[in-house]
């Protein structure tokens, strides 16, 4: 999902907002006694010209050093080429944990948790209970992808304030010619910061580190499960090896084929929708800062919206907090209809009080965190000869890494460039529809369409070769209430990867269903773990029913 970086617990993300495994016909071989993994010999057609060595290499798992890093999760690292095109240059390395399963293991699943930009081994140590039951037969298996956390990480230094700055709220609208000239010289220091992983970090090439992955973690074929964004990796995945797809889950499915502007329409349609979900709800409680009455409650948010834009209220670390700032810690907190009550409280402590922290506590992590700007230029990876850009530790991955990542992934992967006089010819059509779609978010999000400008085009594979699969059985997740990714691209998604594709629908609120659903969650625990695939159109009913239907 191309958004605003999403913030929520473990797999209620991306999420993350970011989108978010494949069949058994091969069982993977048990990991080795000393703590390493070892691939059997990579076949011609696993590696193609000159990728033997990858496809040849072991992990060696170790404990996971770190902050807040969990005893039993274990770290290690392959290394994958630079440019797969020439597999003989530069390498990187991808940095993976796991948690080892707790009996006979048949194999690993591995897990993106969506963004894209967020670090799958955070995600994995702070929501790993999430993923217990799975270990009853597999290794739990995640990934830092390429340009993110520990892996060769890209930032933009200084340039992310810029390009924050250049659009915020409105300010592409009044003067667009001024912020696309600032958006086009911050992606000239996004390269000088980023180094060479920059033009190779695309969903294609972090497609093609699963499937050395695949091998190195001694499987035949690849078991997956994907959030959000993760579900547009899952299905690139099995576009480009389409005879390793083993058990595949897409939960919270992405689009495959809608440019960045129509992306952002959708959004802010979603979060309209979940925002007056989140006030029918509201107005029920005596409690509601907006009353009850729900009409009412809605214009009252569109008032105070307005009213923090013109006059904005000190934050709690003495920056102004601005409408569009609560726009975005509210999108934040309607990932998930548990966060409801806290949204509800931080509501009431800003119209109460003037407080802005209850606010502020779900925009962090996201892409308003203050930014700790490297004052030059990180080492490089190489580019040439048999050297590896090694693991980056954790304390020196930028702080912007997040919302670098999420850009130049959503850029790589969107063929499209408008030029200035594109641009600036269809901002007004586009800022009605955008308002049309929503009146609060509409403004918020409209700044997508100017996200990418000043960057290389990216790759049209997505949209012209991610269809009509010959694959083994995926299951495709939607969930009627997310706000991120509409239900439609999940039934257009499977519509567009053909007859392998299976849908389980979700008749529940939030983004993606396997952590907010007891159905959900089980319905795919059942297919990773014993190949039971529920019949394609079947249902979870909503979580407050207390049962799913079939």
């Amino acid at each position: 999902m191309q958004a605003k970086l999403e913030t929520r617990p473990s797999v209620r993300r991306c999420a993350v907002t970011g989108a978010l495994g494949l069949a058994l016909l091969g069982a993977g071989l048990p990991a080795a006694a000393n703590g390493e993994t070892t691939a059997t010999t990579a076949t011609t057609r696993d590696a193609g010209s000159g990728l033997s060595r990858f496809y040849d290499q072991r992990i060696k798992w170790t404990a996971c050093e770190g902050t807040d890093m969990p005893k039993d999760l274990q770290c290690g690292k392959v290394t994958v080429p630079l440019d797969y095109a020439r597999p003989r240059g530069g390498t990187l390395d991808v940095a993976l944990a796991r948690y080892r399963a707790t009996g006979d293991s048949r194999g690993s699943v591995l897990l993106n948790f969506g963004g894209p930009g967020g670090s799958g081994i955070n995600e994995l140590a702070a929501g790993g209970k999430e993923f217990m039951h799975l270990t009853n037969g597999y290794d739990v298996v995640t990934f830092d992808p390429r340009g993110v956390g520990r892996s060769s990480p890209v930032s933009c230094g200084p340039a992310t304030l810029k390009i924050m700055e250049a659009t915020d709220g409105d300010g592409g609208m009044s003067d667009p010619e001024d912020v696309l000239k600032r958006l086009r010289d911050a992606a000239t220091e996004c390269a000088k910061y980023s180094g060479p992983v920059l033009t190779h970090i695309g969903t294609v090439d972090a497609a093609r580190d699963m499937d050395v992955m695949r091998r190195a973690l001694g499987d035949d074929r690849l078991n997956y499960l994907g959030f959000s964004y993760g579900t547009r990796l899952g299905a690139v995945y099995a576009a480009r090896f389409p005879d390793k797809v083993g058990r595949m889950v897409l939960d919270g499915v992405d689009t495959l084929t809608e440019p960045l502007a129509e992306q952002g329409l959708a959004g802010a349609r979603g979060q309209q929708t979940a925002l007056e979900n989140f006030l029918d709800w509201c107005v029920e409680d005596v409690a509601c800062p907006f009353g009850q009455d729900a009409r009412d409650a809605r214009d009252q948010v569109e008032r105070l919206v307005a009213s923090l834009d013109s006059d904005p209220v000190p934050s709690a670390f003495g920056e102004p907090f601005t409408g569009q700032d609560m726009v975005g810690a509210i999108g934040q907190a309607l990932y998930s209809r548990e966060l409801w009550p806290s949204l509800e409280r931080a509501l009431a402590q800003l119209l109460g009080d003037g407080d802005t922290r209850g606010l502020e506590g779900f925009s962090s992590g996201g892409v308003t965190f203050p930014v700790r700007a490297p004052v030059t230029p990180p080492a490089q990876a190489p580019v040439r000869g048999d050297r590896t850009a090694g693991l980056t530790d954790e304390e020196d991955v930028p702080m912007d890494n997040l919302p670098a990542a999420l850009m130049a992934i959503n850029c790589a992967d969107d063929p499209d460039r408008p030029t200035a006089a594109q641009v600036t010819a269809s901002l007004d059509r586009l800022r009605a529809r955008y308002e049309d779609a929503s009146p609060v978010f509409g403004r918020y999000r409209l700044t997508q369409v100017l996200m990418c400008y000043g960057r290389p085009k990216g790759t049209d594979y997505i949209r012209d070769d991610v269809k009509d699969l010959d694959t083994a059985k995926m299951l495709l997740v939607g969930t009627r209430g997310d706000p991120a990714t509409p239900y439609r691209w999940t039934t257009e998604t499977a519509d567009r990867l053909g007859p392998s594709a299976v849908v389980l629908d979700n008749r529940g609120e939030g983004h993606t269903g396997y952590a907010s659903s007891k159905c959900v969650h089980r319905k795919v625990d059942d297919f990773l773990l014993y190949g039971s695939l529920p019949p394609d159109g079947s249902s979870c009913g909503p979580e407050s029913t207390g049962a799913g239907s079939d």
